[in-house]
């Protein structure tokens, strides 16, 4: 169900950006927009390029592939704040690694979040992590040396996924639903002192 959902916000998002002059802009994601309106360091996660559609399309199959598996698995609640800090975390790791005035969009920072949580509980049950590791190694390459993506994005969920899924799939027995809500938090809280911190650094807070 959540994977579907969003899904389906991202498509009717798309929509809206080919019809609707400026929702694009009004989402989007820039260091320097992101302190005065923080929704974009989500928002931004729900839209994708007009001008190539292999963007929304690549990474709404990524979002299904690894929804499949890791939804049922991880529980709806755990799979949602998985979601959600990995694109917050791809904003993060442009907010510190990228010009202030480059624009970023699309899912491509929640996807390589799934892709990292992947490793560690795949791990943890037993199977083969090889093909995802590879599928991150090749997409990390490319990142790089296609202009128009943000490696920043990507390194930023990706780390993020790998954390929550490995203190998931390590969580002690008999305490995973503690720690299904207690470690999303404390994320959240790492990924909102950094945020903080830097734009203090460059004297706008």
């Amino acid at each position: 169900m959540v994977t579907f959902t969003l899904i389906g916000i991202c498509a009717v998002s798309f929509v809206l950006q080919l019809a609707v002059p400026g929702w694009t802009q009004q989402f989007m994601y820039a260091p320097v927009l992101g302190v005065g309106e923080p929704f974009r360091f989500l928002t931004a996660a729900f839209l994708h390029s007009t001008g190539f559609f292999g963007h929304i399309l690549f990474n709404m199959w990524a979002l299904y592939v690894t929804g499949q598996f890791l939804e049922p698995v991880l529980g709806r609640a755990r799979f949602i704040a998985l979601c959600v800090l990995s694109a917050i975390g791809g904003s993060v790791a442009v907010l510190l690694l990228a010009s202030p005035v480059q624009a970023v969009v699309g899912a491509s920072g929640m996807v390589f979040g799934l892709f990292g949580a992947m490793v560690p509980v795949l791990r943890r049950l037993g199977g083969n992590a090889a093909q995802i590791i590879g599928l991150i190694a090749i997409n990390g390459v490319i990142g790089f040396l296609v202009p128009g993506i943000s490696w920043q994005g990507h390194l930023g969920g990706l780390v993020v996924g790998l954390a929550l899924g490995y203190a998931f799939a390590h969580a002690p027995r008999g305490r995973q639903k503690l720690f299904g809500w207690l470690l999303p938090a404390v994320v959240a809280v790492v990924l909102l002192v950094v945020v903080l911190a830097k734009y203090a650094a460059v004297g706008v807070l």
